[in-house]
């Protein structure tokens, strides 16, 4: 079965973080965090719907400048989510440049701050030098993003700023049945995506569902009840989760909430810039070893680790850290505990 994400690490385990997420027949991305963006093409850049930044450290963020010079020109919208603080922290970005030329240019930008409470969110279009427009405020509830398809999920961390951990979530996937459907005797086509939306927003079972198809030049039509196309045709299957978690310090408060965050991940991002030998730095810097990051995935009951944002105090070398890493998410070496 094909995945509905197509994740991947922006740059190698050493360099700045960031994490690209393709979403699969929906032409579009999501970027989590923008470190150094440059390896990626523009054609991936302006794909980019979503930003989630986890806090604004300069290897997390001096992304944003290379990202708005290739989509400047373009007739696209991001939504930019951040810790608080982001807000301003984009705006004194924008504040470093003259912006008397583009008051033709389509751009536009809404930044979202969230904080433990709420979410604050600012229009910011190109086309008036990026005046602030204030667009509300609504509560946070743990979800930035939730559409039919996925929902993005955030926590706050503590690396002694606030520091965002990430969930992308697809839900409930919905299979087409073959085999029914060549018994049906009719084509697939968009009516199949519009079945998936009223089962996905539990529409009455007697909602009708009308099929067309072309048969040769005529048009073809039949309408079924949503139920009956949902018992004859579907199946319901759990959808892929994607985890990612960098810059924090393994406590007790962090770790109840990374484990909440990542629960049941297909794929946990998680940082390790330290060898369990060095964790009395990784203390002080407020980041996780190896071993913490193969702790938090244990005890997330994740699939698969990732761990990336890795010392360049280790020679460039990743195979220790991966190898730490993993041997305590398998279950090799013992997981760490917070003090």
């Amino acid at each position: 079965m094909r995945t509905a994400f197509i994740p991947r690490l922006v740059n190698p385990p050493f360099g700045d973080p960031g994490l690209y997420v393709g979403l699969r027949h929906q032409g579009r991305a999501m970027q989590f965090d923008l470190g150094r963006v440059d390896r990626l093409p523009a054609a991936a850049l302006v794909k980019l719907s979503h930003v989630f930044v986890s806090h604004t450290h300069m290897d997390h963020f001096i992304g944003f400048d290379h990202l708005l010079r290739i989509v400047l020109a373009r007739e696209l919208h991001i939504e930019v989510f951040g810790p608080p603080g982001i807000i301003a922290n984009v705006r004194g970005k924008l504040a470093g440049y003259t912006w008397n030329l583009i008051d033709s240019y389509p751009f536009t930008l809404t930044v979202h701050e969230v904080s433990p409470e709420r979410i604050e969110s600012v229009f910011l279009p190109a086309r008036t030098a990026f005046t602030p427009e204030p667009r509300g405020t609504r509560p946070f509830v743990g979800v930035l993003v939730d559409t039919p398809d996925h929902t993005v999920t955030a926590a706050h961390l503590d690396h002694r700023i606030p520091c965002l951990g990430f969930a992308l979530t697809e839900k409930t996937r919905l299979n087409v049945r073959p085999e029914r459907l060549a018994d049906l005797g009719i084509p697939p086509g968009r009516w199949l995506n519009r079945l998936k939306d009223a089962v996905r927003a539990e529409q009455p079972d007697d909602t009708p569902i009308c099929a067309e198809w072309r048969d040769g030049a005529a048009v073809r039509t039949a309408t079924f009840t949503l139920g009956t196309l949902r018992e004859r045709l579907l199946v319901e299957t759990r959808g892929q989760k994607i985890a990612y978690v960098v810059d924090t310090l393994f406590s007790r408060a962090n770790l109840a909430r990374i484990s909440e965050l990542a629960r049941g991940a297909d794929v946990f991002f998680c940082e390790s810039l330290f060898l369990d030998a060095d964790r009395d730095q990784a203390s002080k810097r407020y980041h996780l070893t190896a071993r913490q990051a193969g702790s938090l995935a244990r005890a997330a009951g994740v699939t698969r680790l990732e761990t990336f944002h890795f010392s360049s105090r280790y020679d460039r070398d990743p195979v220790p850290l991966r190898a730490e890493a993993q041997a305590v998410f398998r279950g090799e070496l013992p997981p760490d505990e917070p003090s």
